[in-house]
């Protein structure tokens, strides 16, 4: 789809307020500027809507007749599938062929699993998956090989970092989502001079209606969204099949009553306990909305609810690549996000991100009720010991 950002853009951009972030640089001050600032991204957005897409396409290949086989173990437990490799070699592959100079990309995964003994066979699949999705694409008229699809999954292998401009991957959030049926995302960012100038969220499983209206498994309803969001330029959101897009605005909700709050699924990431007691102090009613993935965050900028709160166990390191895409769909749709503290979430010093107790999300008005809360049970929780 080809984007007209003159239509897009809105004509008058806000200053940033105190909780301003995503460590985005401050926007333009006329309308002009404005487009100048969208129009600068335009190739890279068009490169970054492609790849998710491609990758989408393949992770959804791969969800509806998943093998045993596609699932093996990390050091740290967490499953991978085959559509992990797969969609990070085809992201990869398309970004490095639209700019390939001075290529960078920060991923999740690399190939030192599949090129142990016995991954042949499951690097023979991710590499058919790979070359289907490109031949069915049509836009490149290449036939990677083996070892062609492994350096593509080991392009990911940067560090990021402040100076130059990074292209950050996570090929599927929430791949336990993936396993499950449930809601995963391919999130795509591109960071420039550590800073979040560009996101894309591909999500296949998320209903294309809020999901207070349709829920997650909706029979009826159409699934697959794509958010994307350039500095300045608002948020929008379109299906996947790749028809006309809608610019989206988070919950205006001023009363924290009224509010409703998303969390992780899983419990391991993120302190249910601990999320349960700000809600009391906030006053919200409504019971939690557990999804995994950064479609908590596309879910989040188009008003499904108002809050997300991911508040990790002590002793975990959150990673650029689960926060990057979502975070600047968030504020470039009037959200904030800050961590626990209320400072900016900096993407600048490499793969992780340095955070107090957690990521705290939510609309410009109910932003420094939140805060009070999440601190007030934080020192209660600790207090506690």
């Amino acid at each position: 789809m080809s984007i007209n950002w003159l239509r897009f853009v809105s004509p008058s951009l806000k200053k940033p307020s105190l909780f301003h972030l995503c460590h985005l640089p401050p926007p333009p001050s006329s309308s002009s500027s404005a487009v100048i600032v969208a129009m600068s991204y335009d190739k890279e957005l068009a490169a970054a809507k492609k790849a998710a897409s491609l990758a989408a396409r393949l992770c959804q290949k791969v969800q509806k007749a998943l093998l045993q086989s596609d699932v093996q173990s990390k050091n740290d437990k967490s499953p991978v599938t085959v559509a992990d490799y797969g969609s990070q070699a085809l992201v990869s592959f398309v970004l490095q062929q639209e700019f390939p100079d001075n290529f960078s990309l920060v991923a999740e995964e690399d190939s030192k699993d599949l090129r142990k003994d016995g991954g042949q066979e499951i690097v023979e699949r991710i590499t058919k998956l790979v070359n289907d999705s490109l031949t069915s694409d049509g836009s490149y008229n290449v036939t990677l090989s083996t070892e062609g699809v492994l350096k593509a999954i080991d392009n990911g292998r940067s560090e990021g970092g402040s100076q130059g401009r990074h292209w950050v991957l996570d090929p599927i959030d929430g791949t336990k989502g993936f396993l499950r049926g449930d809601q995963y995302a391919i999130a795509l960012a591109l960071l420039e001079g550590g800073k979040v100038v560009l996101g894309v969220l591909a999500c296949p499983n998320l209903p294309l209606t809020s999901l207070s209206d349709a829920g997650q498994h909706s029979p009826n309803n159409k699934v697959g969204c794509l958010f994307f969001a350039v500095v300045g330029g608002g948020t929008y959101m379109q299906p996947l099949d790749g028809s006309s897009a809608v610019k989206v605005q988070v919950n205006a909700v001023e009363n924290p009553e009224e509010a409703s709050f998303f969390e992780s699924y899983e419990a391991a990431h993120s302190m249910h306990d601990l999320s349960s007691l700000i809600a009391q102090k906030l006053g919200v009613k409504a019971p939690p909305v557990r999804i995994d993935s950064q479609a908590k965050y596309g879910a989040l900028s188009r008003g499904d609810g108002a809050i997300y709160l991911r508040l990790p166990h002590k002793g975990y390191r959150e990673k650029i690549w689960d926060h990057a895409a979502g975070c600047i769909v968030v504020t470039e749709a009037g959200g904030v996000v800050t961590d626990a503290a209320g400072q900016p979430l900096d993407f600048s010093k490499g793969k992780y991100l340095d955070l107090d107790t957690g990521i705290i999300v939510t609309n410009q008005k109910l932003m420094p009720l939140l805060f009070n809360a999440v601190r007030k049970s934080i020192q209660e929780k600790a207090s506690s010991l």
